[in-house]
């Protein structure tokens, strides 16, 4: 990261970027922004295929208790990860091992599943807050892209990267598997080992966003750019890619514009406000073009 720091210095220097450019962390907040938005773009159109948009926000509630979890356990309350990945794959492959298994509908079990990890969490955030300072509960819960540390975006990259593979070769199957599981299992694919590892994937992917987009709004950046993108698309690889660059353009401009008005809003409800702006245009566009 040290070469990308210096060459924000520079161009700051020869006037080609903003003076902010020259704090690390303002370019730590725009690399965890250009990774962080095409991933979410990307899967947010298998959630919206699959129709997990509330299984995603039961998640990133569960992360509130996760690192309250990890905060007790003694790791540092600025990065608790062993909690807060621990906690949530349980807590997901748990609720994806019942759903198989009982004949709840999904949304209700879902509710139930989210309401556990939202008393879990508040009772234990209670607790921990007489230990932390405040300011880091309301980080964990709408999100602070600008406290973005390199072993963040490490973590991050990592994840990307991981997804992004897994996707590269999965990405059809998981789609088939959704769209018609019986052709699915025509085709000798495993319906139930595609939606298992769809909902790691997801998983990983929230966690990993909690501290830029916060536990209470991670869910919005994984439904709305892609539900834009559908409004605005008719092929499956037109709505994949206008889904990551609305995702990407929306952590972006959420970043940056609160910095250059100076405005007081969390990155988290900065970059949904920019998502949900997108949303309502292209509605409005639709509804007057189709009239």
């Amino acid at each position: 990261m040290d070469w990308l720091y210096a060459l924000a210095t520079q161009a700051v220097e020869q006037g080609w970027l903003n003076e902010s450019f020259g704090y690390a962390f303002m370019v730590n907040a725009v690399v965890a922004a250009m990774v962080l938005g095409p991933l979410l773009g990307g899967l947010g159109t298998l959630v919206i295929a699959k129709r997990l948009a509330f299984f995603s926000e039961a998640v990133g509630h569960a992360a509130i208790t996760g690192i309250a979890i990890g905060i007790l356990l003694g790791e540092s309350p600025d990065s608790p990860v062993i909690g807060l990945f621990s906690f949530c794959l349980v807590f997901a492959i748990l609720l994806h091992f019942v759903r198989n298994r009982t004949q709840v509908p999904y949304d209700t079990l879902v509710g139930v599943f989210l309401a556990v990890a939202l008393a879990m969490g508040a009772a234990l955030l209670m607790y921990v807050a007489r230990k932390i300072n405040v300011h880091l509960l309301e980080n964990v819960l709408f999100g602070s892209i600008l406290t973005v540390t390199q072993q963040d975006i490490a973590l991050l990259a990592g994840i990307c990267a991981l997804v992004l593979v897994v996707l590269l070769f999965t990405y059809n199957r998981i789609l088939l598997s959704c769209i018609s599981p019986d052709i699915a299992r025509v085709r000798g694919f495993s319906v139930n080992f595609y939606d298992y590892l769809f909902v790691l994937m997801i998983t990983l992917v929230t966690i990993v966003s909690v501290k830029v987009i916060g536990a209470v709004l991670v869910g919005a950046l994984l439904l709305i750019p892609g539900a834009t993108a559908r409004l605005m698309t008719k092929t499956n690889g037109s709505f994949v890619l206008m889904s990551a660059f609305l995702a990407t353009l929306a952590c972006l401009g959420g970043t940056l514009i609160p910095m250059a008005f100076m405005l007081p809003i969390p990155s988290g409800a900065a970059i949904i406000m920019v998502s949900a702006s997108f949303f309502f245009v292209a509605t409005l566009y639709r509804m007057i073009v189709k009239g």
